[in-house]
């Protein structure tokens, strides 16, 4: 019997490495732990953006009057070695290109499009990785089956390990109303927090290891992963000679008997990066590789989530970083801050179905500034000129129908005031449609 519950949770949750242990088994033996799953999705977006102010444009400036589209297609295969032990191979087809090629705005309005797209269909295997899970007391507790993520019990006290290749986001500034362009928000500056340039390829996987160690309502979060060999590349390093590293605290509390979180990030880039003003020092040709040189790049995040009703729920994520030093591996963001809802649709009568709305602003350093202002190029944004910047600020409203429990139709609008940062462009107002199944 196909059971819609669990279907509902593996269409919403398409990201997560670890479901969300309840506890469980207070009376009743515990069912035995789950030992394989095959799980699957498809994701399509159709995204078009009308007319605006476009007086000037460059290589990486984002263009009116277009309309472009992504698909993907991903299986979750998932085996248990051994008591807590459990390996997982994401295999997945992809296809599209995001609006001007993925460039154009700091907060770039759909995470379903990566940095490389193609016309044809191509397959690439988005994650391989292990996980050991370490009970060490405390309430029994369900881990819950879904998305890379095998039915088992263990304990609220445990250590967690996971090694191979996943993306940071799978367990790092998770928030459950804004981390899942599958099923919630698209934009960038929403799935994750803007100025957290974590380690990632050009589809937003890497290697490395994570521990968490989770202990009553806290969990301590620490990991390591190779950056790219160049800033924004699509080669992975092999050697973590240029690496991520990311620590995170997380407290889980309840306010008037509601749960919510609050969960802060912090990370440092080591590799070999450019300052931008030591590059404009250099003069024409603008380049920032011939003064890249190792050194460290800093960041912090703070990502709050609270329940307010059964049906509402309210989310918060703030950043900053290092903006003398050049974007790494995500976009052009060296401050974000982000606030926003999601309301079930019980009100109307359709308690499956989700509303939501967020805003969002973005902004970069005054080197940052002055290296867009001459003309150079940055990770997604760079217009040629920037003669009256300005903060990125975002509004992006989504309703998404779930006629049952394996499949959402999302109706998404975002408005981009000073996408890339430039007061002369925009406002570009952004319309897209996403079908997304899954079993």
């Amino acid at each position: 019997m196909i059971n819609l519950t669990a279907l509902r949770a593996l269409c919403a949750a398409p990201f997560a490495l670890a479901m969300p242990a309840v506890p469980a088994f207070a009376d009743e033996a515990p069912p035995p732990d789950q030992r394989y799953a095959v799980h699957g999705q498809y994701t399509g977006v159709v995204q078009g953006v009308g007319g605006f102010a476009s007086p000037y444009a460059a290589d990486n400036s984002l263009d009116p009057h277009q309309v472009k589209a992504t698909n993907d297609a991903t299986l979750y295969f998932g085996l248990r070695l051994w008591k807590g032990g459990e390996i997982w191979i994401n295999p997945e087809v992809d296809q599209g290109f995001g609006l001007s090629n993925t460039l154009g705005a700091g907060g770039f309005p759909s995470a379903e499009a990566y940095k490389v797209g193609k016309m044809a269909p191509y397959f690439k295997l988005q994650r391989a990785f292990a996980r050991q899970t370490i009970a060490l007391g405390g309430d029994t507790v369900g881990l819950e089956a879904g998305i890379n993520q095998l039915r088992a019990t263990t304990t609220a006290n445990r250590i967690v390990i996971t090694a191979g290749k996943m993306g940071v986001g799978d367990i790092f500034d998770t928030n459950k109303f804004a981390h899942d362009p599958r099923g919630d928000f698209l934009n960038w500056a929403l799935v994750d927090t803007g100025s957290f340039d974590y380690a990632a390829n050009a589809w937003g996987y890497t290697y490395g290891i994570a521990a968490e160690w989770y202990q009553g309502p806290w969990t301590l979060r620490a990991g390591l992963y190779n950056l790219s060999k160049i800033p924004n590349g699509i080669e992975l390093e092999a050697d973590f000679s240029q690496n991520a590293l990311m620590i995170e605290g997380e407290r889980r509390f309840r306010i008037a008997g509601r749960e919510g979180a609050l969960r802060v990030t912090g990370f440092r880039n080591r590799g070999l990066f450019a300052r931008f003003d030591e590059a404009l020092a250099r003069g024409a040709p603008l380049d920032l590789a011939p003064v890249r040189r190792r050194q460290d790049r800093f960041g912090i995040a703070l990502n709050a989530e609270q329940d307010v009703t059964d049906a509402l729920g309210l989310f918060l994520r703030a950043g900053t970083s290092d903006g003398v030093i050049e974007t790494y591996d995500f976009t052009d963001i060296d401050r974000s801050l982000a606030f926003g809802g999601a309301l079930k649709g019980k009100a109307w009568g359709r308690p499956q179905d989700t509303l939501a709305v967020a805003g969002v602003v973005n902004g970069i350093s005054d080197a940052h500034r002055r290296w867009l202002a001459a003309g150079g190029m940055g990770v997604l944004v760079g217009d040629g000129a920037l003669p009256h910047p300005g903060d990125e600020r975002i509004i992006e409203a989504y309703y998404a129908l779930r006629p049952v429990g394996w499949a959402s139709f999302t109706l998404d609008y975002q408005h981009i005031a000073n996408p890339g940062y430039n007061r002369d462009r925009g406002p570009a107002d952004i319309i897209a449609f996403r079908v997304h199944a899954g079993f």
